[in-house]
């Protein structure tokens, strides 16, 4: 692991429960509104005209790469500059347009443009992880990131709530939804921009190099992308599950897939603190570890199970999964990573692991419409294997290499 800098200490002083606080209720409504439509997301755009499960797989990978990109420029400039605040409401603001978009204009041509200004708002990940990190300690630093992502997914959770009253009790179509959408988002702005108080650190950035990445740091980066190439998009799973319920009728279907989309964001919600906090006391690779495995026993599960009792439990699996991995992640990539460097180096994490998601939901799509649709679980889960593999020559401590400058 990397020493603390002393601007870290500073920071962790004068601003550490407020700032995790500001950003967990930040975070908490971003997704309240953004998981008002992502439940309804692939019924959404598979009921379009000529739109088939290549082009849900193309459109979603997209967004991610779009992600990945977002996040390693904001994470470098955010570096570069001395500043993360701005990063993150405008992040949050490009967010609560792309879903006015949305509402205004949907036209399947349209949603590439509205899907990366959406995606374009992930430029606030970076920069805010690195706040975070900056404002925590390695003995709670799983538990802040836990926290973090416990908030993500309670609003994920409120969000698919809210979208199965709105859009199967009451009737609202996507349009009212994705408009409605578009409002605790814009709130997330505000709270950043009038409640983040942060001091530009001068002098202390001089350039990221290759040569400043440890080779620790390197193998978890590639394992990272082998995982990812086989991590296709949520999308798939709802549609999958969709074939279960195929014969009922359309009100039906309305109703179980995106509560389908609860249950899994309600497990990681509840489970992403626990999961946290006993990473801060077994160590970050042994959750990764059991989080990597709970995806492949989903993906086995998938070709296997035989009925939707079993398609329910498999997305109780992908949510222990998302809990598991996602704080963990960010936590290890931080602590593996020089301070001054580590909004840049969160970032080119998320960019790795991006660029990985268009193929992985490309080569889903293309597999699911010319093989079957089991396919996409069996490369899943051999590439889930390998990453899970490599995991054990990485290591958790370290001492950190010096570079003269």
């Amino acid at each position: 692991m990397y020493p603390e800098s002393p601007e870290d200490d500073s920071m962790r002083e004068e601003n550490k429960s407020s700032v995790v606080g500001i950003f967990s209720a930040a975070s908490f409504l971003n997704d309240l509104g953004s998981d008002m439509i992502f439940p309804i997301w692939p019924l959404f755009v598979t009921s379009l005209p000529g739109v088939n499960m290549a082009f849900l797989g193309l459109i979603d990978g997209l967004g991610e790469a779009v992600v990945s990109l977002s996040q390693a420029g904001s994470g470098y400039l955010s570096d570069r500059v001395g500043k993360r605040k701005i990063f993150i409401w405008i992040g949050y603001l490009l967010g609560s347009l792309s879903r006015v978009g949305y509402g205004l204009s949907m036209a399947w041509h349209r949603l590439i443009p509205l899907k990366i200004l959406d995606r374009s708002g992930k430029i606030r990940d970076a920069p805010r992880d690195a706040i975070v990190a900056d404002a925590s300690t390695e003995q709670n630093r799983g538990r802040n990131f836990g926290l973090l992502r416990a908030m993500d997914h309670l609003g994920a959770a409120c969000g698919a709530i809210t979208c199965i009253i709105l859009f199967y009790f009451l009737g609202w179509g996507y349009s009212s939804i994705f408009l409605l959408a578009s409002v605790p988002s814009l709130i997330s702005a505000i709270l950043v921009l009038l409640l983040i108080r942060e001091r530009k650190t001068m002098g202390i950035y001089k350039g990221l190099y290759l040569r400043d990445l440890s080779g620790n740091l390197k193998l978890f980066l590639f394992l990272s992308a082998v995982f990812a190439l086989g991590s296709f998009s949520y999308s798939f799973l709802l549609v999958y599950a969709k074939e279960f319920v195929g014969t009922a009728s359309d009100e039906f279907v309305k109703f179980v897939v995106p509560l389908l989309y609860l249950v899994f964001t309600a497990v990681a919600s509840v489970m992403s603190l626990p999961f946290g906090k006993l990473a801060d006391k077994v160590g970050r690779r042994a959750i990764l570890v059991l989080s990597y495995s709970l995806f492949g026993l989903m993906c086995l599960g998938f070709v296997y199970v035989g009925s939707f009792e079993g398609v329910v439990l498999l997305f109780v699996l992908y949510g222990l999964h998302r809990a598991a991995a996602e704080p963990v992640q960010r936590a290890f990539v931080s602590e593996l990573s020089p301070p001054k460097y580590r909004a840049s180096i969160l970032g080119a994490f998320r960019l790795i692991v991006g660029l990985c998601a268009l193929p992985a939901s490309l080569i889903a799509g293309i597999l699911w419409e010319t093989l079957e649709k089991l396919a996409p679980f069996a490369f899943s889960l051999s590439l889930t294997i390998l990453a899970t593999i490599l995991m054990a020559f990485v290591k958790e401590s370290q001492v950190s290499p010096k570079r003269t400058v």
